[in-house]
């Protein structure tokens, strides 16, 4: 299945360009690169859904932790727990 999952944006590496910036995203105490080209008002601190790798969307820290907790009580969230970035 599909999911997009919210995570909180800890820090942004824009120094390449501002169309590819790189975000570190805490999901639930995991931390993975995130592209943000596709939420470039994206700040430090915003939540964002992220979808193969990609933020798709920004929501509030309320909606952001409704959906985290939906995904963990459905046991969703196992691929975040791999190592590829």
């Amino acid at each position: 299945m599909c999911l997009a999952i919210p995570g909180k944006i800890i820090s942004i590496n824009d120094e390449i360009d501002d169309l590819f910036r790189i975000a570190k995203v805490n999901f639930n105490g995991i931390v993975k690169e995130v592209n943000l080209a596709m939420v470039p008002e994206a700040k430090v601190g915003d939540y964002v859904m992220v979808h193969v790798g990609s933020a798709i969307s920004i929501v509030d820290e309320e909606e952001a932790q409704y959906t985290m907790d939906i995904l963990l009580k459905m046991d969703e969230l196992t691929e975040l727990d791999n190592d590829d970035g």
